[in-house]
């Protein structure tokens, strides 16, 4: 049963993501997949729950694109998750666990995850948002926002998210160097530390050299 509805699962995100963005695409979804099943297997969590969970993280990321950002994808998320998974049989038990997931997986959101699952793939979501493949994913949704590459002739502290002002050193500035703080669990924290450190580097040269000063 769990492994028919995994593949169910897994084929419903498919269909849903064939239309997505760069940057919330099935990629990410794949990538979100593999890390958190990583770090659940090290910190002793339900991997199915996890698998789940990831599957169907962003289903709704589109909807909060076309939004601008209005409509909050994780908790539309968990209850699109929640159709899906009552459509494929899944037990109610299953059905709580894997929503909270989803529910609480957005950095911005107000929904603390409470499980260990839902740390998890939090702490996956997250972490797919820094290092290296968090720099790239920045560009690409800056691209589909209209933004530049860099501009520093603004505060990007005073911008606004889904404007052109929408850079990837402003996501950099508001978010990602920020996330290595927010990690819960030990695998987690050891992964985001050197990814932070990484994308550090990065942005801190990327100001300079658009600057013209190195």
């Amino acid at each position: 049963m769990n492994r028919k509805l995994l593949r169910d699962v897994i084929n419903e995100s498919k269909k849903i993501h064939s239309l997505s963005r760069g940057s919330h695409d099935l990629e990410h979804t794949r990538r979100v997949y593999r890390l958190s099943e990583h770090i659940a297997k090290r910190e002793k969590a339900d991997v199915f729950i996890v698998n789940l969970a990831a599957a169907l993280h962003d289903i709704a990321r589109g909807i909060e694109d076309k939004s601008g950002g209005r409509i909050d994808h994780a908790a539309k998320g968990a209850l699109m998750a929640r159709q899906i998974l009552k459509k494929h049989n899944a037990g109610e038990d299953i059905i709580e666990a894997v929503c909270h997931c989803i529910a609480a997986h957005r950095f911005r959101g107000s929904l603390r995850p409470e499980t260990l699952e839902a740390r998890c793939l939090f702490d996956a979501d997250k972490l797919d948002s820094i290092g290296a493949v968090g720099i790239g994913r920045a560009f690409l949704f800056a691209g589909e926002t209209g933004a530049k590459l860099h501009n520093s002739d603004i505060d990007v502290l005073k911008t606004k998210a889904y404007t052109a002002d929408d850079t990837a050193y402003r996501e950099y500035m508001v978010k990602l160097r920020h996330v290595k703080g927010r990690i819960f669990t030990r695998e987690g924290k050891r992964i985001a530390k050197e990814r932070h450190k990484f994308m550090k580097v990065f942005f801190k040269r990327l100001d300079l050299e658009t600057s013209g000063r190195l």
